[in-house]
């Protein structure tokens, strides 16, 4: 059957587009992306070109810039070209050449949708094609990225389609050559340098030495991945729906049915993941489940905090954050009504305050971590001089606090206990004795 037949068959079934859908065809001038070219309109497709320039290669660049230009023209096709300083960019962000052409390209190509020569854009195009999606698959999962990898490439993805995944780059080059089509050739394909290339010059070819028609079982086992995946997500969907409490900017894992999840790392991976936690964090988040309270792991973004019997997972940010974890040597604690100040003062040199915005207590009986976080029903505490514990709610009506403040009102506590509420009064456990050799003096200021 013929290549544009098979291209229109995949865009129907996965439903890409359609004939009054105007399309932004991403052109590098390689075969992949002239041969779509070629496809979309001889098939009708109404679309427009765009081609980066990351100025990388020096004249090779500048030698494809020109030939894409060339192809509009020949298609009679409006055409978009943006050149980058990738190199900068890739130092300034610090990330590799690679992540920086391809955040420069799609974050233009995204800023195009909406616009054009001759009306909207609604689509992004590109030409992947199976050997693409083989290799990102392959690349996936050695770099261990679960299920969610072994999909590979999808065909759509928001606004961003691949009409080609179908075809393997054999077909493509066929095509090609029946048309006598011409491209450029990119030679930084032909250096071993990024991973893609690797596993494209000597990983596939190794394996299909050794297990011929291996990459075609590959590519039949990628639409049975896509199809599991989605009974995966269904179960996983489920079980997050269960465990998951969302509270503000935080959300909450109830321990105990955490723990009588099956299987659990897989669960407790599916929910780490989305708040930038690796594989290799299970086992961490697993051995927190059974720690004291105030211990927490951290990824670039959020961290999980055990606090009783919950897993707390809350961005990484201290300001206005409803649970601030406090470490040893710590002199500035920011948070919602303003700042802590920490000082350790020797008890021969410290003097008794009567100021309630002043904590001071006794630094052998505290162990760090300590919590800083708003106070909740249920909360309760030995207020100063006060031999029986008293809910922190009901001392907060007794001592006349209005219902604005009790709103900002936030406690500090270690491993389950109130050591402050801040503010007002201190735990009487914790307080200065005869016997104190170092003073903790703590003092909230107002922002």
């Amino acid at each position: 059957m013929h290549l544009d037949l098979l291209c229109q068959q995949f865009i129907e079934r996965e439903k890409l587009f359609v004939h009054s859908d105007r399309l932004l065809l991403a052109v590098s001038g390689g075969l992949d992306s002239v041969v779509l070219c070629h496809l979309l309109d001889k098939m009708g497709y109404d679309f427009e070109i765009a081609h980066c320039n990351f100025c990388l290669r020096g004249p090779e660049s500048e030698r494809d810039e020109t030939f894409v230009r060339e192809l509009a023209r020949q298609y009679n096709r409006p055409i978009h070209v943006r050149r980058f300083d990738t190199s900068d960019y890739a130092a300034r962000q610090r990330v590799s050449i690679q992540v920086a052409a391809r955040e420069l390209r799609y974050n233009w190509f995204l800023a195009l949708i909406g616009t054009g020569a001759a009306g909207s854009l609604k689509y992004i195009v590109t030409a992947h094609h199976m050997d693409d999606n083989i290799e990102t698959l392959l690349m996936n999962f050695f770099r261990g990225t679960g299920m969610a990898g072994l999909h590979g490439i999808l065909p759509r993805q928001e606004n961003l389609m691949r009409p080609l995944l179908f075809a393997r780059k054999e077909q493509l080059e066929q095509y090609a050559q029946a048309f006598s089509l011409s491209w450029v050739e990119d030679s930084s394909n032909d250096t071993d340098k990024y991973a893609r290339n690797f596993f494209r010059r000597q990983v596939i070819p190794l394996v299909e030495r050794t297990i011929p028609g291996a990459m075609e079982n590959v590519a039949a086992n990628i639409g049975r991945f896509r199809e599991a995946e989605i009974l995966y997500r269904q179960a996983i969907g489920s079980h997050k729906e269960k465990l998951l409490e969302k509270k503000g900017e935080e959300w909450h894992i109830p321990l105990l049915k955490l723990k009588k999840s099956n299987p659990l790392e897989t669960i407790l991976y599916e929910i780490i993941r989305e708040f930038g936690f690796s594989p290799g964090q299970v086992q961490g988040v697993i051995s927190l489940m059974d720690s004291e309270t105030g211990r927490y792991l951290l990824s670039g973004t959020h961290r999980i905090l055990k606090n009783r019997q919950w897993l707390i997972i809350s961005p990484l940010q201290h300001a206005g954050s409803p649970h601030i974890l406090i470490e040893k040597g710590q002199t500035t604690v920011d948070y919602g009504n303003g700042s802590l100040v920490i000082k350790e003062i020797p008890s021969q040199s410290h003097r008794l305050l009567t100021d309630a915005a002043v904590a001071q207590i006794d630094a052998d009986a505290i162990c760090y971590p300590l919590c800083l976080r708003k106070w909740k029903p249920g909360d309760y505490f030995y207020p100063l001089g006060m031999p029986k514990k008293k809910k922190v709610g009901r001392f907060l009506i007794d001592a006349r606090v209005s219902a604005t403040e009790k709103e900002r009102t936030w406690v500090l506590e270690m491993d389950r206990k109130i050591i402050w509420v801040v503010g007002h009064r201190i735990d009487d456990r914790f307080k200065i004795t005869p016997r104190t050799t170092l003073v903790l003096k703590i003092e909230t200021r107002m922002a």
